[in-house]
């Protein structure tokens, strides 16, 4: 019997704007041609990920065939797949993710392109918990750990990440775990917020946008979604000169939403238990590089990569970061604010 034939889907006008319309970027293999369209415009397919500074990674790393990696950060695969072709089908590499959605698609994706488990093992698990993977497996050659978001979970409106987007205001990492955004803003007071909104994202305006979470919430009404959140940031910046609002508002909207998204994570203090575990899983001369997209995360970074090569932990370690190229921040927008930092196990 034959597979019945699926119908793409219908959108008005003469270009799809909704998520679920877009089947050409959510079908890379099949349209190349549309992949390399949207990507030459500097924008990211949705359902795809373009990985940052693969050069300068792979030259820190200095993969030799026969060594043993860990990307604590899956994603799309990127990454893995840079680092496994330098393994040249020898050694191998593992793979850490906390979503239990995407990951699929990746072991799937990079299984297709020869990369089976004599050569990749994927794990779904959280990257603080290196240490017991580091027990089953032994110490590694080289780590690699991409603190960012993926595109493919900022662009799915499902999982609530973006305020561009209607959607269930969730910004869980794992949805299958925890509490959504929308509930842990229910626990918090208007104190607790603007401390959240400065602590996790620098927000200039964390008072006034704080107080009127807080205002809205004590009506008995619920903020549900994205958009419901997005208006009340609106709300909070009007006092702003109309010719500078709307930078302003989309500003403070990404700082929000990072910040609630740190928040519902856990994320510092992740990262704080993964620094602390880091110089244990590596083998000697072992070299790990570390992207981080905020002033937080790279707090966090640098302050543990000084204190252990004080310590003699690490020979050698990053004093100041790499940044991505002007290039290749002009082909992905999303690489702007990305900071590279990196350590070598003594």
């Amino acid at each position: 019997m034959e597979p019945k034939h699926k119908r793409r889907v219908r959108y008005s006008g003469t270009h799809p704007k909704k998520y679920n319309e877009k089947y050409k970027e959510l079908n890379p293999d099949l349209y190349p041609e549309t992949i390399e369209k949207v990507i030459k415009k500097g924008s990211t397919p949705v359902g795809m990920h373009l990985s940052i500074m693969v050069n300068e990674i792979l030259e820190f790393l200095d993969i030799q065939e026969g060594q043993i990696g860990l990307d604590c950060t899956l994603g799309y695969g990127g990454h893995t797949l840079k680092m496994l072709e330098c393994l040249n089908h020898t050694g191998h590499m593992y793979a850490l993710d906390i979503d239990p959605i995407e990951s699929v698609k990746t072991k799937e994706r990079l299984f297709n392109k020869g990369y089976g488990e004599e050569l990749l093992t994927i794990k779904q698990c959280n990257f603080k918990d290196i240490d017991y993977v580091s027990k089953e497996v032994g110490l590694f050659d080289f780590v690699l750990a991409d603190l960012g978001v993926s595109s493919m979970q900022i662009d799915n409106p499902e999982r609530g990440f973006s305020y561009k987007k209607e959607g269930p205001l969730d910004l869980r990492l794992n949805p299958e775990k925890g509490i959504p955004a929308s509930q842990k803003l229910q626990e918090l007071n208007k104190t607790q917020l603007e401390q959240l909104f400065i602590d996790n994202s620098d927000e200039p305006y964390a008072k006034e946008i704080a107080k009127n979470i807080d205002s809205f919430l004590k009506t008995g009404r619920l903020i549900e979604t994205t958009t419901d959140l997005y208006k009340i940031i609106e709300k909070s910046l009007s006092f702003i000169p109309v010719n500078e609002r709307k930078e302003s508002i989309k500003k403070s909207a990404a700082r929000v939403f990072q910040a609630l998204r740190i928040e519902v994570n856990n994320e510092f203090d992740v990262l704080i238990e993964f620094m602390e575990k880091l110089p244990n899983i590596l083998k000697s001369g072992g070299r790990v590089a570390i992207l981080t997209f905020h002033s937080g995360e790279d707090r966090i970074v640098k302050k543990a990569f000084k204190e252990m090569k004080n310590l003699g932990i690490y020979s050698d370690a990053a004093r100041n970061v790499i940044r991505p190229s002007k290039e290749e921040c002009h082909m992905n927008s999303r690489a702007k604010s990305t900071k590279m930092r990196w350590a070598i196990k003594d």
